[in-house]
């Protein structure tokens, strides 16, 4: 078997997340949450974090906490119409794929709400 290291560049995986929080590149981020290809920070559930780098992006995982739920339309809408695909599930679903994606180098970002059971 070979292994290879991964390399995320910028950007950084999920390490973890428990109820109310994530922990991102070693650090814990309280509340929803942004991850961007240059780094993660506080989420204020807006598009406008995403709409001001959709040039870098091809599709935002929206992580709606512990189920999966509609994300809200007017964000979709307004997400979609810039030409980002959005892709609604889970939070513990997103960060999963988020991390695969992300090891094969791909164009994504985040939205996560946190869960509140683990």
């Amino acid at each position: 078997m070979q292994l290879n290291e991964i390399s995320y560049q910028n950007a950084r995986p999920v390490d973890g997340y428990g109820p109310g929080f994530f922990r991102v590149d070693g650090k814990v981020i309280e509340g929803p949450v942004a991850l961007l290809p240059d780094g993660a920070g506080p989420w204020g559930g807006d598009a406008a974090t995403f709409l001001a780098i959709a040039d870098s992006i091809d599709v935002l995982f929206l992580g709606t906490g512990d189920e999966i739920a509609n994300g809200p339309e007017d964000l979709v809408a307004e997400l979609e119409s810039a030409g980002i695909g959005v892709e609604v599930m889970s939070s513990p679903s997103a960060c999963r794929t988020y991390n695969v994606l992300l090891s094969e180098g791909r164009r994504i970002a985040a939205a996560l709400l946190p869960v509140t059971v683990t």
